[in-house]
């Protein structure tokens, strides 16, 4: 066994932490081997709850867990980390407007940004999930200057797995059958989820997704609406938001980050578009998908964009650019 790794969680009193600890501490997330120090950040009114959350892991005996950090101080909570993340968020509440929820997150986001960049290591990996997901990573990264900006993403491999899966139930496969789907844009109803270069084994022959399922209306209707409401339909339905599916889908982004990409494979994650040749704005915090190799993503190139998929990439960067450009008038007076 080697040397312990930082890992720091934050909003970890709440549900999608409560679900995703106990995978990172069990060795899901870096492996078997790898020893962890759990860093756990959360409001100062949260501390007895998470104080209840640590019971409970040192309650699992993990042998990968050497030490758990339970704190409200962002000094000790971003010290000499080599992952963070960001899960805690300002929610949005009844009646609440975007604009409000965007200046809120601004705030936790600046402040989160500026203590990586004054106590984090430089090689830090930072995921971001708490929502805007993509705009707040898009401030954290600004105000980290001295962090790579490749080094920050956000999570949209909640919606990748969605997507996934929609196709392996419509043909009676299972997801891992499933693979090459895009989400591109936003993490939010304007995200576009892509399937014209998704590939899924049927009997053993590696096939299309339009032409294994045979149904483009579907595909480019009730197929993509579900994919974008699907968190919606979650918490109609649960009367709470997506905790399970969310940790998961966590989980498998940090690992592809750690670990890389199957050959052959690409994913979709939230990610700076300095560089893309997908004709998305530079500067936005945008999901492509990528290929992942020694902890470094590079963007799939080269493949064809119809203009179905055209009018929907733009339509997400469209929104994207107003959320950046409302947050950036933010961060300059938070």
């Amino acid at each position: 066994m080697g040397e312990p790794i930082r890992v720091l969680v934050t909003g970890a009193a709440g549900q999608i932490a409560y679900s995703l600890l106990y995978s990172i501490a069990k060795g899901d997330v870096f492996g078997k081997e790898q020893p962890l120090i759990l860093v756990l950040l959360d409001i100062t009114p949260m501390m007895t709850v998470l104080e209840g959350v640590v019971m409970e892991l040192q309650d699992c005996a993990l042998p990968l867990l050497r030490e758990v950090i339970p704190t409200d101080k962002e000094e000790v909570a971003f010290k000499d980390l080599d992952i963070a993340i960001l899960v805690g968020s300002m929610p949005r509440r009844e009646g609440m407007e975007r604009k409000d929820l965007l200046k809120a997150n601004v705030k936790i986001f600046k402040s989160q940004g500026a203590a990586l960049d004054k106590y984090a290591k430089k090689t830090v990996k930072v995921v971001v999930v708490g929502n805007p997901a993509n705009t707040n990573c898009l401030i954290a990264s600004k105000s980290a200057p001295s962090i790579p900006k490749e080094n920050f993403s956000c999570l949209t491999r909640l919606d990748h797995n969605r997507a996934k899966s929609q196709i392996a139930l419509k043909l009676g496969v299972t997801a891992n059958d499933v693979k090459n789907v895009i989400i591109w844009g936003n993490h939010s109803s304007t995200q576009y989820p892509d399937v014209n270069h998704a590939k899924v084994n049927v009997k053993g022959k590696e096939v299309g997704v339009y032409e294994a399922i045979k149904d483009d209306s579907w595909l480019k209707g009730d197929f993509i609406l579900t994919v974008q409401q699907r968190g919606a339909a979650v918490i109609k339905a649960r009367k709470l938001s997506s905790a399970m599916s969310a940790a998961k889908a966590i989980c498998d982004h940090v690992r592809d980050i750690w670990f890389g990409t199957p050959a052959g494979e690409f994913v979709s994650m939230g990610v700076i578009s300095d560089g893309n040749s997908y004709g998305v704005p530079e500067d936005l915090l945008y999901s492509f998908p990528v290929v992942i190799k020694d902890k470094t993503w590079k963007f799939v190139e080269g493949l064809p964009i119809n203009d179905f998929s055209r009018e929907k990439m733009d339509l997400t960067a469209k929104e994207l650019t107003e959320e950046k450009e409302t947050a950036v008038e933010f961060l300059s007076s938070a």
